[in-house]
């Protein structure tokens, strides 16, 4: 069956009710949406503040391509799997975004017997989280020009506005656009543009903030532009945004609970890419599931190189979180393509591929190990055309680097499959206290963080930028120069070009472009032609999806 069908043929249980048998959580703390999705107040996830915590396990992956890698699936299978052997575990994930399920991927919820239910709602609209974030980006987008028609008492020069509009879809036309046209009426004609949802600052601040209070408190220090003297900010707050951008956020700052196939607990909350954003869920559910569990099993967007650098340097320095051990994901057929084999020939043994492409695992386990300081677990997500003598020759390769390779077959078996690998982690996890390390020091020049980054994870022999983006960097130092960095990188590689497969090194990773997400707390560095809005490709997934007439769809998976 298609993941879709297993999904609609899954035993749901009310959330309501099965919330309550794991964690005694009272009916008057949930709001339900529908049966199977419930949000947890803010109350009593405030409650919670002194239990102790439960343990962290981050799951991430080798540099993704079109065979597959299963971050998700694993974070689910594995969750599965530790409830299955007796650990009381939350599994902790980001939410699908529109753009890419009609797009590329056509789902995000895991994949086989190791989903998050039900399916079709999470995939889509599920809660409203993504059209809140978008709609309260859209009034202060909204407000900037409202308030240059009205005579621009801030003196914003138009010319200089940051802030643009946001859009929960692929659409590449709206990468550069003109508003204002038609005459006075219609406002001041400017350039503008759009980005993804995702890629949005207000989608940053909610997965980074704490509270109602700092919500608010970071949505009003956004940055929308300067004034005509080039050099003063103009903040949200200066436009009275940040109230009415809460409002818009009141209930999607709440943790959504779904469940398993299997009827254990996920936290799904926040989505940001980690090509283009930070690519973690929010600190709140993170926070709160850590309450709740013994484990916590977390992902973190794309490879290991952006989501669990990010998840380390941005979220983790942020927040006040340490990660236990980290789960390193990856097959036989993405190794394969690594080692330059065309997708259309990855079903066949190719031993000689799967070595060449293994240098690739081999820099992301390095980098986990000695520059992040985890302890790590190779999961070998299981494809049914895997040989055994391809899995044989990675478990040789791992124990030759000292590391531990699990291979599970969660995607065909659930929980059950995925076993082997929860063993080992909890092994790790309860029996040995882990050197966590940041990548960066935080005094480091915000050149120089971005230069590290380069050089230690992406094997690259420096970081190059014209003299715009030096000196825009070199004057924030004075006020931002603590910030971490989030660069903006294609996914498919180490350096900046998506083909150059495997562990590429000494190239020069050219920074085209930097943006200060003040109240996120962070600067984006782009990275080469990188887009924060992406396009759809020639055949993109929502030509597949449908709807039949009795409500069944058809085509996500």
């Amino acid at each position: 069956m298609s993941d879709i069908e297993i999904a609609q043929k899954a035993n749901l249980k009310p959330i309501i009710g099965l919330v309550n048998e794991h964690f005694g959580i009272d009916a008057k703390h949930l709001d339900p949406y529908g049966h199977f999705k419930a949000k947890l107040s803010l109350e009593y996830v405030n409650s919670l503040a002194d239990k102790k915590d439960g343990k962290l396990i981050l799951v991430t992956a080798i540099s993704p391509t079109p065979a597959g890698e299963g971050k998700t699936t694993t974070t689910v299978g594995l969750g599965d799997a530790m409830n299955r052997i007796g650990k009381k575990t939350i599994m902790c994930l980001r939410e699908p975004s529109l753009g890419p399920c009609f797009g590329v991927k056509g789902g995000a919820a895991g994949g086989g017997y190791s989903q998050v239910v039900p399916m079709e709602d999470i995939n889509l609209h599920f809660t409203g989280d993504f059209h809140a974030i978008g709609v309260a980006h859209n009034l202060l987008s909204a407000l900037i020009d409202n308030h240059i028609n009205h005579g621009n008492a801030l003196d914003i020069d138009p010319r200089r506005i940051q802030w643009k509009r946001v859009v929960d879809m692929n659409d590449r036309a709206l990468r550069h656009i003109i508003v204002g046209m038609g005459g006075a009426a219609n406002g001041y004609l400017r350039e503008d543009g759009y980005d993804i949802v995702v890629a949005s600052e207000v989608m940053a601040i909610l997965c980074l903030a704490t509270s109602r209070a700092d919500l608010k408190d970071r949505l009003g220090r956004i940055v929308i532009g300067y004034k005509s003297d080039k050099v003063t900010p103009v903040y949200a707050r200066d436009l009275n945004a940040q109230g009415s951008m809460a409002v818009l956020l009141k209930d999607a700052i709440k943790p959504n609970l779904v469940q398993t196939l299997e009827n254990n607990i996920a936290i799904i909350h926040g989505g940001p890419f980690a090509n283009i954003a930070h690519g973690c869920n929010t600190v709140t559910a993170t926070k709160t599931a850590l309450k709740l569990a013994d484990y916590v099993v977390t992902e973190a967007g794309f490879g290991a190189d952006l989501g669990a650098e990010k998840f380390i340097d941005i979220k983790c320095r942020m927040a006040g979180l340490k990660p236990s051990a980290v789960v390193l994901v990856a097959t036989a057929r993405a190794l394969k393509f690594h080692g330059g084999i065309l997708k259309e020939d990855l079903n066949k043994e190719n031993l000689a591929a799967l070595e060449k492409g293994f240098e690739n695992l081999e820099r992301h386990l390095n980098n986990i190990t000695s520059h992040y300081g985890l302890p790590c677990v190779i999961g070998i997500n299981h494809f049914t055309f895997d040989t055994d003598a391809e899995i044989a020759l990675l478990k040789q390769k791992c124990e030759a680097l000292g590391a531990k390779c699990v291979v599970s077959k969660h995607w065909a078996e659930g929980g059950a499959g995925a076993e082997e690998l929860a063993k080992e982690v909890v092994n790790i996890v309860d029996n040995r206290e882990p050197g966590f390390q940041y990548v960066y020091d935080e005094n480091l020049s915000l050149w120089d963080k971005i230069a590290t980054i380069a050089t230690k994870l992406y094997g690259a022999a420096g970081i190059a930028a014209n003299a715009k983006v030096k000196a825009q960097l070199a004057a924030w130092d004075a006020d931002y120069g603590t910030f971490p960095i989030c660069i903006a990188k294609t996914q498919m590689s180490f350096s900046t070009n998506p083909n150059l497969k495997g562990a590429p090194s000494g190239h020069t990773i050219e920074i085209s472009e930097v943006r200060l997400a003040h109240g996120a707390g962070f600067i984006v560095a782009i990275a080469g032609d990188m887009m924060t809005m992406p396009g759809l490709p020639k055949v993109p997934a929502a030509e597949r999806i449908d709807i039949d007439d009795d409500g069944v769809i058809t085509g996500l998976f």
